[in-house]
């Protein structure tokens, strides 16, 4: 069993102040994998003190200095892919094969897009009388998901270094390891002691002590939006920037006279992807009513190819979702389906019949889903479709934005009339023809999605404050 009982601080791993030990279960078999430490209030209130007395000095770095020591990171990352994929498909379930490709490059990437925004920007610029300059905000807490780790991790600790803050950062329990071989890349790479501080915990003790501590200057967080919410009003009291990317509930509007052949496999694998725990994964799939047959006969051909297995065996499998809470989760979504009348194609409840133990979810699909049914309107959270009709483009349009959130929608045909519809979705990505994100585009949601946006210049762009200089001698 892996163990991290120690939290990363001011450059050393120490031990905690008072926190509880917590086990991590492996969705695969049902048994500890990993043990880490819950931090204390006091653990927080380490890591945030040695973050302040670094952000003198770090926040005075130069461009160049910040860039060098992306570039530092990246190659120390390189190192260790092998160690993060192993923890992310032992505490999580994520196929070795998917870990070590997707789920691994996916950060990786975020640091060189960072390093890449930030010799591009524009630190200062002259609007009227005044003299306009932007600066690091200070402290940043970041509270991280498990479904995409090390992509969601990166995607704050990136931009906060180069735009020159100090951080502490909260990892999901579920998913611990990843982080903590995180720690040790970055100061194998030389990131000076308090600019990176990590504390493993839970949410109400650890990310609320992060959230509400007077001395953070803004709080990240990735997760549901029922947390956001949380955390939001936790950092009210200190009036600190909040930054949120929550839930999603993404449909993919498959535009009338599609080429379903061709447009939907590469929509579909978003669905089924990490087990169906993307935030984007295009579930609600909308179709035209000529077309709901062939529809339903493709996606669930599909869908019965898709096989479930062990994720520390390479392959093209899926693995477990991530906990038993999220399985429950998610037969419960598929039991109300079945209840309130939904044609159930294929999948289910239980088991898949290639395993006996483990959070594995039968690959499941649904037709005649309608509007009012749960599955309809919740965020499901895994390998789970759902086939709704349209009458016309007004009425999916309509469809499409009836959901309290608004990350990401999927439009599926030709790309000159999809790209008509997208000004007409509420939704901060839309894609066409496929489901997967541009890391260097602003990332994030409409509505209950969250605010602010991750990823290149947005993404830097929201760890720093802007400050108006009047009166200064011209340069």
């Amino acid at each position: 069993m892996d163990s991290y009982l120690k939290h990363f601080i001011d450059g050393k791993w120490v031990d905690s102040i008072g926190g509880t030990r917590h086990a991590v279960i492996s969705p695969s078999t049902e048994e500890p994998c990993t043990e880490i430490t819950i931090g204390s209030q006091a653990d927080v209130d380490a890591a945030v003190a040695a973050a302040r007395k670094a952000f003198v000095t770090f926040s005075q770095s130069s461009v160049e200095e910040r860039v060098a020591l992306l570039g530092r990171i990246a190659v120390e990352y390189k190192k260790r892919i092998a160690d993060l994929s192993q923890s992310m498909a032992t505490e999580m379930g994520a196929p070795i094969s998917f870990a070590s490709t997707a789920q691994v490059y996916s950060g990786l990437a975020h640091f060189g897009n960072a390093a890449n925004a930030l010799a591009d920007f524009q630190f200062a610029e002259t609007i009227g009388t005044a003299h306009v300059v932007h600066e690091p905000i200070g402290v940043v807490g970041m509270i991280t998901p498990w479904n995409w780790p090390l992509n969601q991790i990166a995607l704050k600790v990136a931009p906060a270094i180069a735009a020159g803050n100090t951080m502490v950062l909260k990892p999901s329990e579920e998913c611990p390891g990843n982080a903590a071989i995180l720690a040790e890349i970055l100061a194998a790479a030389g990131v000076p002691a308090g600019v990176f501080n990590l504390v493993q915990g839970n949410g109400p003790i650890t990310g609320n002590a992060i959230s509400a501590h007077p001395d953070v200057d803004m709080v990240s967080f990735t997760g549901s939006t029922r947390a956001g919410i949380m955390i939001a009003k936790s950092a009210a009291d200190t009036v600190k920037r909040v930054h949120t990317e929550l839930g999603g509930k993404a449909a993919n509007l498959v535009l009338e006279g599609a080429d379903l052949v061709a447009v939907l496999p590469p929509t579909l694998q978003g669905v089924v992807a990490n087990s169906g725990q993307s935030c984007i994964a295009p579930t609600r799939i909308l179709v035209h009513q000529s077309q709901e047959a062939d529809a339903i006969g493709f996606i669930r051909t599909y869908m019965d190819g898709v096989t479930v297995g062990d994720p520390l065996q390479e392959g093209g499998h899926i693995g477990p979702v991530v906990n038993k809470a999220q399985y429950d989760k998610v037969q419960s979504l598929i039991q109300s389906a079945i209840d309130e009348g939904a044609t159930l194609e294929t999948g289910g409840t239980g088991l898949p019949p290639e395993v006996n133990r483990g959070y594995y979810v039968r690959p499941t699909l649904f037709s005649g889903v309608t509007s009012d049914m749960r599955i309809a309107n919740e965020e499901v959270f895994g390998p789970v479709a759902t086939v709704m009709t349209y009458a016309n483009q007004a009425e999916a349009i309509s469809i499409v934005n009836a959901t309290p959130f608004g990350l990401s929608a999927t439009i599926s045909g030709d790309p000159a009339a999809a790209a008509k519809v997208a000004p007409h979705l509420r939704a901060g990505i839309v894609t066409i023809n496929s489901w997967a994100p541009d890391g260097q585009a602003p990332f994030g949601g409409y509505k209950q999605s969250g605010n602010g946006r991750e990823g290149g210049v947005y993404g830097l762009r929201e760890f720093m404050e802007v400050k108006s200089i009047i009166g200064a001698p011209a340069a």
